[in-house]
């Protein structure tokens, strides 16, 4: 009997690790591998002890997007199983992009089609500098449908007709220029960045963290006037003040000593 695939590797502790782990076709992502990264990201909804969630590829890519196979087979079952798969696929990316935790991707090799919009629904993302992306949907005759609004948030409309509508590929430092990634490295430097990040997340108050995602992701999000958005504002800020976290930082800080949550 052979053993079953194991598509993702999954390190929990205060940073954690969540890597594809389909190295032989690139990371190919397949059903299996689709519903165990939404399940991974839905759990994280009520963790309170991680800090930071990091996304990665094993081998020599980060990820050539969706299974073509399974795309193929998918394509022949009937009208409402084909869109349940899309909406599955879609659920993905929205588990990801409303994630409460930080995400980070960290990229390599090859970023194609729906890679893409792993990436784009993190909050940052660093990339090795010879990484090749592409959004290759319209060469196999099919469109970047549900990876589409969480690339676009992130890169913009005549960004993403120049390379959804192409399918051309490029570089990292284009993906750097239109907000695609947030930066590249050479060779060691990129292990070099995830620590500094690693750090940084280490010695932040993970309430003020998950407070401030989401104080973001609703001011960017919601169509509120401007004293609809200071209101709200104003709330988040007086809730985190008199959080315990807030209490503790400012207490650490006039005290000259670490706070609690950074063991430094």
């Amino acid at each position: 009997m052979a053993a079953k695939e194991e598509t993702l590797v999954i390190n929990y502790g205060t940073v954690t690790t969540v890597k594809l782990n389909r190295p032989n076709v690139h990371n190919a992502m397949n059903i299996k591998m689709m519903e165990e990264l939404t399940v991974f990201f839905l759990q994280l909804n009520n963790e309170k002890k991680i800090k930071l969630v990091i996304i990665q590829g094993e081998g020599k890519s980060f990820c050539a997007g969706a299974d073509i196979n399974y795309m193929k087979n998918i394509a022949a079952f009937g009208d409402d199983q084909n869109f349940q798969d899309a909406l599955n696929i879609a659920t993905l990316f929205k588990a990801i992009y409303e994630c409460p935790l930080p995400t980070l991707a960290v990229v390599h090799g090859s970023v194609f089609g729906g890679a893409n919009g792993l990436i784009s629904a993190c909050d940052i993302v660093l990339a090795e500098e010879d990484t090749t992306f592409a959004f290759s949907e319209v060469k196999l005759g099919i469109g970047p449908a549900t990876i589409a609004p969480f690339v676009i948030k992130r890169i913009g409309e005549f960004n993403a007709k120049d390379l959804m509508l192409s399918g051309r590929k490029f570089g990292s430092s284009e993906a750097k220029s239109i907000g695609l990634i947030t930066s590249f490295h050479k060779g060691a430097s990129l292990h070099d960045a995830v620590e500094v990040y690693k750090k940084e997340f280490e010695s932040s108050a993970p309430g003020a963290v998950r407070g401030t995602k989401e104080l973001i992701t609703n001011v960017t999000n919601q169509k509120l006037d401007i004293n609809e958005e200071i209101k709200y504002t104003s709330k988040c800020i007086a809730k985190l003040r008199q959080a315990d976290e807030g209490q503790e930082g400012m207490s650490a800080f006039l005290e000259k000593r670490r706070p609690k949550w950074n063991k430094g």
